[in-house]
């Protein structure tokens, strides 16, 4: 069974078509062949195939051999910024219609929603009614809230939450790109500033204690999880001797990093060999981001391309994330 575990989509429901008084909605179009996403005065073209319509993005994974998706909402459209109600009525919004396309398509697909993090109460609230939808095995969230990363403990609400529900917690960066000038120079604020996003929340929370004092949580980190792994000697390093870095944590970080699962969007095989070494193949998931211009065309390649054996590269392919997310044969 091949799982893609990172795909995108924007719902119907959510799109300006469905409200056009609502100026927040993307307004999505193609021209030319080109999909356009209209959102907060900008023209965004990185997503290069489908984006909205259900059976064409299946279409498009049915030929690169995925058998089943996960989708997640954009990130660009969870809505950190909105007061906390409206951002709970957004959150329905996408996760009413995700669960519509998970009893739609039962053997195709499944679903990670979103919870209003401004408001960690309320969102660890809505996290259980998200965790009794058809087809939602967890939520995605931003890697960053208002410029808080996930380590802080006005979190721990939606970590207790998740841990108890089993939920599944997809980390995604925010692509705002540190509002640093030199990130928008070569596409760094996508190719550096995701990954790196991904980077300092995981670490945070390594250094929080919080997959030390919650064992079983489900935390999958995007993109490999930036470049933490790379960071692993040197954060093992600081915690040794440095008490500021030994404030939380009473563990070897390293502990902690092999709780995390990671999906396979690396973009090469050496890379991706160093993951499955460092975390083992039961820790490593199919990941596309589909329909993005920094995603794979074909992320099964890279993973039957490793010097594997096979049951780890079946492990990666999918059955990890069946086990995760108890996902049926």
């Amino acid at each position: 069974m091949i799982i893609d575990t990172h795909a995108h989509i924007i719902v119907p429901e959510i799109a300006r078509a469905a409200a056009p008084e609502e100026v927040w909605r993307p307004d999505i179009r193609w021209e030319g062949g080109k999909q356009i996403i209209g959102l907060a005065g900008k023209q965004i073209r990185s997503a290069v195939r489908e984006i909205v319509d259900i059976d064409a993005i299946l279409k498009e994974q049915e030929k690169i051999g995925v058998e089943r998706i996960v989708l997640s909402p954009w990130v660009s459209l969870l809505r950190y910024e909105a007061e906390p109600e409206e951002g709970l009525r957004t959150s329905r919004i996408y996760n009413e219609a995700l669960a519509g396309l998970a009893a739609q398509f039962p053997d195709r697909v499944h679903a990670l929603g979103t919870i209003p993090m401004q408001d960690p109460a309320l969102a660890a609230t809505e996290l259980r009614t998200v965790m009794g939808l058809e087809g939602i095995h967890g939520v995605t969230v931003a890697a960053s809230v208002r410029g808080v990363y996930l380590g802080d403990p006005r979190f721990e609400p939606v970590w207790q939450a998740a841990e108890d529900l089993g939920a599944v917690v997809f980390i995604h960066p925010t692509t705002h790109g540190f509002g640093l000038p030199v990130m928008q120079e070569y596409y760094m604020w996508n190719w550096v500033g995701n990954p790196l996003e991904t980077t300092i929340t995981a670490s945070h929370m390594v250094m929080a204690g919080v997959m030390e004092a919650h064992p079983r949580l489900k935390v999958i980190l995007a993109h490999g999880g930036g470049a933490i792994l790379a960071l692993r000697g040197r954060m093992a390093r600081a915690h040794s001797f440095q008490p500021m870095a030994r404030a939380r944590l009473v563990e070897s970080p390293q502990v902690s990093l092999r709780r995390f699962y990671y999906d396979s969007l690396v973009h090469d095989s050496g890379v991706l060999t160093d993951l499955v070494e460092a975390v083992g193949s039961d820790h490593v998931l199919l990941g596309s981001d589909y329909p993005f211009d920094m995603g794979s065309d074909h992320p099964t390649a890279i993973v039957n391309s490793l010097d594997l054996p096979q049951g780890d590269k079946t492990k990666i392919l999918g059955g990890n994330a069946a086990r995760l997310m108890e996902l049926e044969g």
